[in-house]
Formats: C-alpha cells, structure tokens, sequence
C-alpha cells in the first residue's frame, strides 16, 4: 500500500479519519492524500455566478478551505507521515473516485454518520455511493 486517500468535510469529526489514516500510513510507510471536494461553482451547475461580493465569499471560503488542508498535511509530516492536501470541486463521489485514479490509490478512507430521510434524499450518502461504485478498497469509519 503506497497512497491512502481521506475524504474530509471539515467537520468536527475530521480527527478520526485523520488519526485512522496515520495509523495506516505509518504501518504501511504509505503517502496519506487529504481530500475536500468542494461545492461546484455555481456557473457549473447552471446558475449566475451573481454580484462580485458572492465571488469574493465563494474564494475567501475555498482559500480557507485549502489553508486548512495545508494544515493538516504539514502535522503529519512533522510525524513521519508523507502527506498532501487536495481541494477539488465538483460532484463529491465522483471527484472522489476521478482523483483516486489518478493518484493512483490503494485505499479509500471516508467517514459515515447517519442522517434523517430528508438529508439523505437532498443530499444523498457519499459512503454509500463509495462503496457500490469503487473498484479501490474503502475503509468506512463511523462517526457518531
């Protein structure tokens, strides 16, 4: 095992996947990738981009976004852990499978909580979605 990915949403729980990832990073001697898939522009999705002041938000949030990120992967380098992280928009699973592919990597690490009827049919469940479509192993961790 040589490149783990860990898909984060900048949640509270975000340290469990990070501590699980270093765990098998270290005992592989593995590079951890750090992943946040960002929401995609509005222009993508069909809509106006709108007046300058929602342009200046949208880039202050992916540049703090990507600052974080920074973040993380220069803590587990400073523990022995090859790491960097990745900001990407788009559609979250498939972003998340596009990018594996590319990086080549062997295990996907992505967190699970459960959610009401009305999210999980607004939003769908990216941990489902991993599962059925991944030909790369995924290693689902329970947030409660």
């Amino acid at each position: 095992m040589k490149n783990i990915l860990i898909t984060l949403n900048f949640s509270e729980n975000d340290q469990r996947l990070l501590d699980q990832g270093y765990e098998l990073a270290k005992a592989f001697k593995a590079k951890l990738w750090l992943m946040h898939i960002a929401a995609p522009n509005p222009d993508f999705v069909g809509y106006e981009v709108g007046p300058q002041y929602i342009r200046d938000s949208r880039a202050s949030k992916l540049r703090h976004e990507h600052q974080l990120l920074q973040e993380y992967a220069a803590a587990m380098q400073i523990e022995g852990v090859e790491a960097d992280g990745l900001l990407i928009q788009g559609a979250t699973t498939e972003m998340i499978l596009e990018e594996s592919k590319k990086l080549k990597v062997d295990l996907i690490i992505a967190g699970y909580q459960e959610h009401d009827f009305i999210y999980k049919a607004l939003m769908g469940n990216v941990s489902s979605q991993l599962i059925k479509q991944s030909k790369i192993p995924v290693l689902i961790v329970p947030l409660h």
